[in-house]
């Protein structure tokens, strides 16, 4: 895999899963609004994903190895990678009651996240389930604290 490729990707997709689970467990527990999760991951799909694709961009720009060429590739599969992942948390809120499509984002997005940190381990000859499992422990502490924030928020300000 180009290496432009497996730096948007990686990337897009890692911050894809974890600022949209987040995102959706600490606006679920903090407002119980449909509305308000549907909006984050919106936001998170369109700005956060435009923001990373340029962090992206000025982080291989300022390695001065890359091609113009490059650097504009890796650009465009952050922000695409991103884009998409965040927009696939939409499916299972349009379908099911907000709870049930937390639950559901979370297995989705903890699968992703298993799947590609294994397929990464492997293709690198690194024992892939201390890389899953570092990965997948720093999303469920995400998970964890963006839920304890909502409930925090939810009880202190409402």
């Amino acid at each position: 895999m180009k290496h432009q490729i497996r730096t948007g990707v990686s990337f897009g997709l890692t911050s894809g899963i974890i600022t949209t689970l987040g995102l959706m467990v600490g606006l679920h527990s903090g407002t119980q609004s449909k509305i308000a999760v549907i909006g984050g991951i919106l936001t998170i799909a369109i700005a956060d994903a435009f923001s990373d694709a340029l962090g992206i961009h000025i982080s291989e720009e300022s390695e001065n190895r890359h091609t113009h060429k490059e650097i504009w590739e890796s650009t465009i599969y952050t922000f695409l990678s991103k884009f998409f992942i965040a927009l696939s948390f939409m499916v299972p809120l349009l379908n099911f009651t907000l709870t049930k499509a937390v639950i559901i984002s979370i297995v989705w997005g903890m699968f992703l996240l298993v799947v590609f940190n294994f397929y990464i381990a492997k293709s690198q000859g690194e024992r892939p389930w201390r890389v899953v499992g570092e990965h997948f422990a720093i999303a469920l502490v995400v998970i964890t604290l963006t839920h304890f924030l909502g409930d925090w928020i939810h009880s202190h300000l409402n």
